[in-house]
């Protein structure tokens, strides 16, 4: 099947192997001519970014590299981020990578105009109204990674220092004007973070599925993204030059985060602080935790799952054979069993489980979340105690 497309939803995104080409002309479509480019430390110096970052220069355009970013972003990332913008007299950014260059470069270009600091614009109530919307600057999104869905995102996750806490920054503008999807940029993405950010499109489709509320278009776009990881992930990471693979994997990672306005859920409630104390990868934390969580939301998803299973065509569809999937791509990915195999002990369980009530993603779980019961779940996520 030929896997070229222009969508419009939910913002414009070229889709297809090769349209990273089209970068420079879609910068000049939007207005930039002075464009950032935002990625990761560990991509800052890959062909793929430089050769990304040449064809921007050979078109005419005054662009420049920022990659001064750790896996986690934290607000001092974010500062000179926004000075290299401001002092390059930039005009947009390229946000260009994993989640983090993503989130990132979005950060940048939405406190770019700014006048209050970045944590007045969290995710709470209204306070997104306090910004702006004319010191926002167009973005251009280029995932290389398919997991987070960022490119397709409102919002920006930034860890505060000072907290040990995951702040989710949001503002609808943050919306990247046009994402290229080109599947080829992902070929390169070692084993490790081909199944972290795979499965962390899989928790994404998952968790929205099953959050509370009626949301039946979520619904049916996170069914349908699982289905293409289930058929995808364990030929990306064991042939990682299958574009095919990678395609769907690409697509599947845009819905999670589609999908995810309905809801997330005790993965990410317990998978933003685990991260945000121990600097674990997220996606590969959701994945651990993955199984714990199902286990744990069993008594009020177990129809729901029923029926995703028989979606997903599922021997003797239900829960315990949708677990077994689940435990069966982690293996075949090499996901870790226990959160103890990414290094996580269960020295902070309390401080975690009064962490992950109050994420914001706690309120998606079907199952109420208290600190004594987000306490035994992560204790048996961190021994493998399935």
């Amino acid at each position: 099947m030929n896997k070229t497309a222009n969508w419009n939803y939910p913002t414009s995104v070229r889709f297809g192997v090769g349209r990273i080409k089209e970068l420079p002309e879609l910068c000049k479509s939007v207005g930039m001519l002075r464009p950032l480019l935002v990625t990761d430390r560990g991509l800052g110096s890959a062909p793929i970014t430089t050769a990304a970052l040449d064809s921007l220069k050979e078109a005419g355009l005054s662009a420049a590299l920022f990659s001064d970013l750790k896996p986690n972003p934290v607000e001092s990332n974010l500062d000179a981020g926004l000075a290299a913008y401001r002092a390059g007299k930039h005009d947009g950014v390229v946000a260009f990578g994993g989640g983090s260059g993503l989130d990132m470069g979005k950060l940048i270009a939405f406190m770019s105009g700014q006048a209050r600091p970045v944590w007045d614009f969290e995710d709470i109530g209204d306070w997104w109204t306090r910004a702006d919307p004319r010191g926002i600057a167009p973005v251009i999104a280029v995932p290389t990674t398919a997991g987070t869905g960022s490119e397709v995102g409102r919002a920006g996750i930034l860890t505060d220092e000072r907290s040990h806490t995951k702040r989710i920054i949001f503002h609808p503008q943050m919306m990247p004007r046009i994402v290229i999807s080109d599947p080829a940029l992902s070929v390169g993405m070692p084993a490790f973070i081909t199944a972290g950010t795979g499965m962390d499109a899989f928790s994404h489709c998952l968790e929205a599925y099953c959050a509370p509320g009626f949301h039946p278009l979520a619904d049916g776009i996170a069914v349908e993204g699982m289905r293409l990881v289930k058929g995808a992930l364990v030929r990306a990471v064991k042939q990682p030059g299958d574009l095919d693979a990678r395609a769907d994997m690409l697509a599947a990672a845009a819905m999670g985060a589609t999908a995810f306005q309905k809801g997330l859920g005790g993965m990410h409630a317990l998978a933003h602080p685990i991260g945000a104390l121990y600097d674990t990868h997220h996606g590969m934390t959701n994945a651990t935790l993955m199984p714990y969580v199902l286990k744990f939301n069993r008594e009020v998803i177990e129809e729901r799952i029923t029926r995703l299973a028989a979606y997903l065509q599922l021997t003797n569809p239900g829960f315990d054979s949708f677990l077994d999937l689940v435990l069966q791509l982690r293996s075949d990915t090499g996901v870790p069993h226990s959160l103890a195999e990414l290094g996580v002990d269960d020295s902070k369980t309390m401080l975690i489980a009064q962490m992950a009530v109050v994420d914001p993603s706690a309120g998606g779980n079907p199952r109420t979340l208290t600190e004594a019961n987000v306490a035994q779940l992560f204790g048996d996520a961190v021994h493998g105690r399935l």
